[in-house]
């Protein structure tokens, strides 16, 4: 039983980096920088991202997340005594153009389509920056559009940004689901009255302790369709 034979349009919101595409995918260029520190240089260089993006959303201090990752990047480096030369940076930066997804992403937004549900991608990224992203992955064409944060000058988990979502994607609260494997964006989007879904690919994975628990918690997208689709419903 299909969303559209109920007349009750469900529109998926996909996070993008880290959700849809693999940012750790930047530790093969770092191992010529910095070795076998690579994994945890990577680790380090998206948690100052995504920190200087809170703190910027904060104070109102708008910079793009190009800039978030550029800056962040920088800091990695020094915290790791890294000499990074100008090249060097700009080769780094780039590979966040070019990124792969995760293996469950074709099939998972394929079945996605199938079901008949609006998917956006939604992201703190540029909507240029996060349109190559995504054509370079070759999942562009299952998307009705990109909505970016970036149209508002702020970030995730700003409640107006899902706000802005909602009536980019002409939606409801009620009718509409963020997907992320970012726990702090999970509970951003059920603060703003819409529904989320937690993708947790690792068993490792931990969700903050919030007393905020996600709609629903998949292991890969393979399964995301299909439970919405139960818990909408049935």
């Amino acid at each position: 039983m299909h969303e559209e034979s109920l007349g009750k349009p469900i529109t998926l919101a996909f996070d993008v980096y880290g959700t849809l595409i693999d940012t750790h995918g930047v530790v093969v260029a770092l191992e010529k920088h910095v070795g076998v520190k690579a994994p945890d240089f990577s680790r380090i260089w998206r948690e100052k991202q995504l920190e200087y993006s809170f703190r910027r959303g904060l104070m109102q201090n708008y910079e793009n997340f190009a800039r978030c990752t550029s800056d962040a990047l920088d800091y990695t480096s020094t915290f790791f005594k890294v000499f990074l030369s100008e090249k060097d940076k700009q080769d780094l930066l780039n590979v966040y153009k070019v990124l792969p997804a995760f293996d469950d992403v074709k099939e998972g937004l394929e079945r996605a389509v199938e079901y008949g549900f609006k998917i956006f991608a939604f992201s703190n990224g540029s909507a240029d920056a996060v349109e190559t992203l995504l054509k370079h992955a070759g999942i562009r064409d299952y998307f009705l559009g990109v909505v970016s944060v970036d149209e508002i000058k702020s970030f995730k988990p700003n409640p107006g940004v899902y706000c802005h979502f909602l009536r980019k994607a002409g939606a409801t609260g009620a009718n509409a689901w963020l997907i992320s494997s970012n726990p702090f964006d999970v509970i951003g989007a059920l603060s703003a009255g819409m529904k989320a879904v937690w993708i947790k690919r690792s068993p490792e994975a931990l969700f903050d302790p919030w007393g905020i628990k996600p709609t629903l918690t998949v292991k890969s997208l393979l399964d995301l369709a299909g439970q919405i689709e139960i818990h909408e419903f049935f």
